[in-house]
């Protein structure tokens, strides 16, 4: 069976960003990345760099799974505005924001972060509960880039694999060996 990778990350409007040009790089090389290693892309079906990085891994040909916060697709666009071109399939839980977020983790392999803010830690904390292997795409900002200070300053589990790496590829490479 192929191992399914989750992106979670910013979904806030990229343009916003003062290094908007390098983080959306840094999500296509992830793309990029995910395709050698033939693997199952999961999101939350959203906007931002995670739509960057599932879109560009969608015309590469990974196959796409969107776990979304409504129960329907009426409901996904127009209550949520979110897209619905970078996904081979979207799943509607029903469940809004953090019940999708319990379910994008918990069907994941490894949880790739790239940047993100208070929605991408919630499915980091949920990911460090669940034993998951998290990869952090640094230099990206957010919680990618903080993690390493939350799980000194809040974490009590000590076998918790969290990588870290500016690298996508790179990245993608040592979580893949970690779970292995």
């Amino acid at each position: 069976m192929k191992l399914k990778v989750g992106v979670i990350g910013s979904a806030g409007d990229l343009s916003q960003s003062s290094d908007a040009n390098s983080v959306a790089a840094k999500a296509v090389a992830l793309a990029r990345a995910l395709r050698k290693h033939d693997v199952i892309l999961l999101t939350g079906a959203t906007t931002g760099v995670v739509h960057v990085v599932g879109k560009a891994a969608h015309e590469s040909g990974i196959f796409h799974v969107g776990i979304s916060p409504a129960s329907s697709e009426d409901e996904h666009q127009q209550r949520y505005k979110l897209p619905l071109d970078a996904c081979d399939v979207i799943i509607y839980t029903g469940f809004g924001l953090k019940g999708r977020n319990v379910v994008l983790v918990r069907s994941c392999d490894i949880v790739v972060c790239v940047a993100g803010a208070m929605g991408s830690l919630n499915e980091f904390t949920i990911a460090h509960d669940e034993g998951k292997v998290i990869g952090c795409l640094t230099g990206t900002g957010g919680v990618a880039d903080e993690t390493h200070y939350l799980l000194e300053r809040f974490s009590t589990q000590k076998n918790v694999s969290v990588i870290r790496n500016e690298d996508p590829e790179v990245l993608l490479d040592s979580c893949l060996q970690a779970i292995r």
